[in-house]
């Protein structure tokens, strides 16, 4: 038995066994064998049918069945009484007869519902839920390519970790736990092939803040359906680790003496910060608490910047900033919701049917229409996490060029935009405004002044961001070696060892 670090990332996740002296990176992507992250997304689909639909949308539809029905028997019952001639008033009896047994043939009447249910439902119409007890799992590059190869075949969830602090119902409460519980386990099986022995326990990194938009209601909400999922998953026992502090923990190793240090974690969905006193002193006790001077959080991540990408350089390709012939602008809004990917119910409404009877209608009515049938083609095909996952690799290759053409022929044959670092840097500029207030906020809270820094975290390898905050607020703190995509997973594995040690 022992214990692992998990950092279930909005972006990636990463697992990590410590024995005390060195660590172990568990491989989860079988399609990606030499990368030590998977996709926190996941596609769950199905191979043919859609499940039987639910027993109450049966019920529903057996009683339209039966009223209709009963429409046709009222009128047989007028057209017998109103027969003058034997021969039709036989035809008529016959009709009568017939309908009074198809009215109380239940099981017929249930079969005839399913049928016309099946034929008018959707992937998208399909309760999460139920998609969630009824579908299949891929993880990682396998569901990325299955979702890319049929869309329609089932439902992509581009980063479920986005949605635990959200404002959500019973049922998608239970869909998301039943989501991560897969998650999970599949980490867990993964962990206990190749460190051969069983795995009962586990801390997961967690953000100070968790995405949404419900503070404190939101974060317990979160941390619920993590627990709930851990147990679903098998695990014996988990606790958690605010994300800043588990990359402390990784970084105070490599310290001769101690100190305190500012750690700024920017991921993909939340930006977190700590003040904290490290060193070799403390390197082995697992409480903490008091160590922690400040730390502060919020949804201030990656694909925030994604977003804002592509509204600034994709979006105007597709007819953002087009007129109407009564010279208002084509809805913003349209290319918003084109990449709410991480809110579920804006980004279902977006693809419904009638959000895009809305957009055909501003095409009838906007001159030179031509580049909103791309924003239909997103819609059309349900190509929002493409069109973002695209502004996340164009944000990536812009850290080391000056630009970049980006191919978007998913939606266009030869339909491609360019973009420069300039214009990269004008989209994250109110990005970064928001995080420069937030260490500003950590920073004010410490009562002691940090001596050295770390900027950790998959945007810490954008210059700009460290740029942007090495030349006002960290301007005089020596920068601590950083491992943007390694450090909290690696903290997580030592104090998972460190408190799986203790309670031996």
């Amino acid at each position: 038995m022992t214990a692992i670090g998990i950092d279930y990332g909005t972006s990636n996740s990463e697992v990590v066994y410590f024995d005390g002296q060195g660590s172990t990176r568990i491989k989860l992507d079988p399609l990606d064998p030499d990368n030590d992250k998977i996709r926190s997304s996941v596609f769950i689909y199905f191979e043919n049918d859609l499940p039987a639909p639910p027993k109450d949308a049966i019920e529903a539809k057996v009683s339209l069945l039966k009223s209709a029905i009963m429409t046709k028997l009222e009128k047989a019952k007028g057209d017998y009484y109103g027969a003058v001639d034997p021969k039709e008033q036989e035809i008529f009896s016959r009709r009568i007869d017939a309908l009074r047994a198809e009215y109380h043939n239940k099981p017929g009447l249930q079969r005839q519902a399913i049928g016309l249910l099946a034929r008018e439902m959707t992937i998208d119409e399909l309760p999460l839920n139920r998609l969630v007890e009824t579908g299949k799992f891929a993880f990682g590059e396998e569901g990325f390519r299955r979702f890319l190869a049929t869309p329609d075949k089932g439902r992509f969830i581009y980063s479920p970790k986005n949605f635990l602090g959200a404002n959500l119902d019973s049922e998608q409460i239970n869909a998301f736990t039943g989501i991560i519980a897969r998650q999970l386990g599949y980490f867990k099986y993964c962990a206990e092939q190749q460190l051969n022995c069983p795995v009962s326990k586990a801390v997961i990194g967690r953000p100070v803040k968790f995405h949404g938009t419900r503070g404190a209601a939101g974060n317990q909400q979160a941390v619920s359906i993590m627990q709930n999922a851990a147990a679903q998953a098998g695990f014996e026992s988990v606790s958690f680790l605010e994300e800043p502090i588990a990359a402390a923990y990784h970084i105070e190793r490599t310290l001769e003496q101690d100190t305190t240090a500012l750690i700024v974690d920017i991921g993909g969905g939340t930006t977190d910060i700590c003040c904290i006193q490290l060193g070799p002193s403390k390197v082995s006790s697992t409480e903490r608490q008091a160590d922690v001077l400040s730390v502060v959080g919020k949804r201030l991540g990656g694909m925030e910047c994604d977003k804002s990408l592509v509204l600034k350089a994709v979006a105007p390709a597709m007819g953002l900033g087009l007129k109407t012939q009564q010279g208002l602008p084509v809805p913003p809004s349209y290319f918003s919701d084109m990449c709410a990917v991480d809110n579920l119910p804006v980004l279902t409404r977006f693809f419904s049917e009638d959000y895009g009877l809305e957009i055909a209608q501003t095409m009838s009515i906007t001159p030179n229409s031509e580049e909103l049938e791309r924003l239909m083609t997103v819609h059309e095909k349900k190509l929002s996490a493409r069109v973002v996952n695209s502004a996340r690799m164009a944000k990536e290759l812009l850290s080391s060029r000056e630009s970049i053409t980006l191919p978007l022929h998913y939606i266009e044959a030869d339909f491609s935009v360019t973009i420069s670092k300039s214009t990269l840097a004008n989209s994250m500029q109110r990005w970064l405004d928001q995080v420069t207030r937030l260490t500003q906020e950590c920073l004010k809270n410490t009562s002691t002044a940090p001596e050295v820094a770390m900027i950790t975290g998959g945007m810490s390898l954008s210059p700009i961001v460290v740029e942007s905050l090495t030349t006002t607020l960290l301007e005089n703190l020596p920068l601590l070696p950083n491992d943007a995509f390694n450090s909290i997973s690696e903290g997580l594995a030592i104090q998972a060892y460190l408190e799986y040690s203790s309670n031996k």
